[in-house]
């Protein structure tokens, strides 16, 4: 089954950090991914010096799901606000979160931070 993944995933994967190795793993079942975690992504690429081009190029390369964070999934990002608050969960964090609960897929991070989230999702810790 696909998941869906957060920025801290794709974000191992490309710096070969540990949990590479699963997230490797999930592209093979095209996982899904929220537009603002994509976001997240190009802006942390984007501060170490990566060029556009090749944010644009890379991100495509992986041939992702990338949903758009729309009326819908704003409104469930903040409905999620209460639940997440003590771990600390940012809006991209929810927007993962409210798109894994709308899809029925588990989600993948790398952010043991999630681990503490009780939510009716699944959610994998890569790391």
């Amino acid at each position: 089954m696909s998941v869906v993944l957060d920025a801290s995933a794709l974000l191992a994967l490309l710096g070969r950090e540990a949990g590479a190795e699963r997230v490797a793993r999930a592209l093979a079942d095209r996982p899904h991914m929220s537009a603002v975690s994509v976001a997240e992504v190009a802006t942390k690429l984007a501060d170490r010096g990566v060029g556009s081009d090749l944010i644009r190029e890379t991100i495509e390369a992986l041939e992702l799901e990338i949903v758009a964070f729309d009326a819908d999934a704003a409104l469930a990002s903040a409905e999620l606000r209460r639940a997440t608050v003590a771990q600390g969960l940012s809006l991209g964090d929810r927007a993962c979160l409210g798109l894994a609960l709308t899809l029925g897929r588990p989600a993948l991070t790398c952010d043991a931070a999630w681990s503490g989230v009780e939510l009716p999702v699944s959610i994998e810790v890569a790391r």
